[in-house]
């Protein structure tokens, strides 16, 4: 039986020996950039410390739907820092020491948080994450590394859904406020948009009510939270310095909900949920410590972000303002984790003026 045209052609051209021979192709190894490292080595630390805060709220939560998000927030930072293990380990770079279970942990501590701040520290560890996956991403070139943070947006993406959609089920979602609807399109005509110093000052535009609202939510996060710490902390330094980050929260969300207020805007003042009265430590004080200073850091970012983007100048001021306060209130918790040998060092470019000099 003869073969089609098409199927004896394409048999006959395999079995024919190629005139030149084809060089194996050689896989080049591409070196992580110093944005790659700077990437994986802060989420390493970030995982470790989160994978610690997880552990403990697995061990006390109680709402059923509460704990299914909880544990998908825990299982993820573990399969993270496996992940980013094996980078350090492919890389022949030292991983570093962060923050793990059996030296941060006290796993016989009572509750410190309830299953409701459990909800909104999760919610908020997702909204968190996608921001700082984010930009992860944008800075990275390495497929590998572009691939794993491309997860890990998605990750978080869907840790936010689901602890949101939780919170509405149970209604302790707060909402950023409401208003009318927009008849048409405008333009800013004059200079005055931006004046808010003297005189009459124009209602609040979206983003500025936007950017309002987030930085209110994360000072409530983080007053809850300096307020357990500063109960359980063992040493007094770190107590005192708790308290005193306490106090600066709860000072920025009465600023930030007096800003909605004299707008005649609600505010999430009313979210309110206080820690136990527990006074056992759940965690080590270097672990707090480290906790405290990146939710500050974060702090900073956010307050500088909402300064670019707040065209009124009374709003200027205050974020400048606050930046400034949390500025040196990080830089004091910097200073006891360096004293007390808590705080580890990133990977840093080569001093060549030591070098002259050695």
């Amino acid at each position: 039986m003869s073969m089609p045209a098409e199927t004896e052609t394409k048999t006959q051209n395999q079995n024919q020996t190629p005139n030149k021979t084809t060089q194996p192709k050689t896989e080049h190894h591409i070196k992580l950039t110093s944005s790659e490292v700077a990437n994986i080595w802060s989420s390493y630390m970030n995982d470790c410390a989160s994978a610690c805060v997880f552990v403990t709220f697995m061990a006390h939560v109680k709402d059923l739907e509460v704990r299914s998000v909880v544990e998908f927030a825990l299982q993820t930072s573990e399969a993270h820092i496996r992940k980013l293990r094996s980078f350090f380990s492919e890389e022949q770079l030292p991983i570093p020491d962060a923050y793990s279970e059996a030296l941060d942990v006290n796993q016989g501590a009572p509750r410190l948080f309830t299953d409701e701040f459990y909800l909104f520290y999760v919610q908020n560890i997702g909204k968190v994450g996608m921001e700082i996956f984010a930009t992860a991403l944008s800075n990275s070139a390495r497929l590998d590394i572009c691939e794993y943070y491309t997860e890990c947006l998605s990750e978080s993406a869907r840790l936010f859904n689901k602890a949101t959609e939780i919170m509405l089920s149970k209604g302790t979602f707060i909402r950023s406020p409401y208003i009318p609807e927009s008849k048409n399109v405008q333009y800013i005509k004059h200079e005055s948009y931006m004046a808010g110093w003297f005189g009459h000052r124009r209602p609040l535009n979206v983003i500025e009510m936007s950017n309002i609202y987030f930085n209110l939510i994360h000072n409530q996060l983080g007053r809850t939270l300096l307020m357990g710490y500063s109960q359980v902390a063992e040493s007094q330094e770190v107590r005192e310095y708790m308290r005193r980050g306490r106090d600066i929260a709860d000072k920025h969300v009465e600023i930030f909900g007096s800003l909605l207020s004299r707008e005649f805007l609600p505010s999430a003042s009313a979210w309110s949920t206080m820690p136990t009265d527990s006074k056992v430590p759940p965690y080590s004080d270097k672990l707090m410590m480290f906790h405290t200073t990146t939710l500050n850091a974060g702090g900073v970012g956010y307050y500088g972000k909402s300064l670019a983007t707040s065209p009124r100048r009374d709003l200027s001021t205050d974020y400048v303002r606050l930046i400034s306060e949390i500025g040196h209130y990080g830089e004091d918790g910097i200073h006891i984790m360096i004293k007390n040998g808590w705080l580890e060092q990133p990977p840093q470019a080569i001093d060549r003026d030591q070098l002259v000099t050695e």
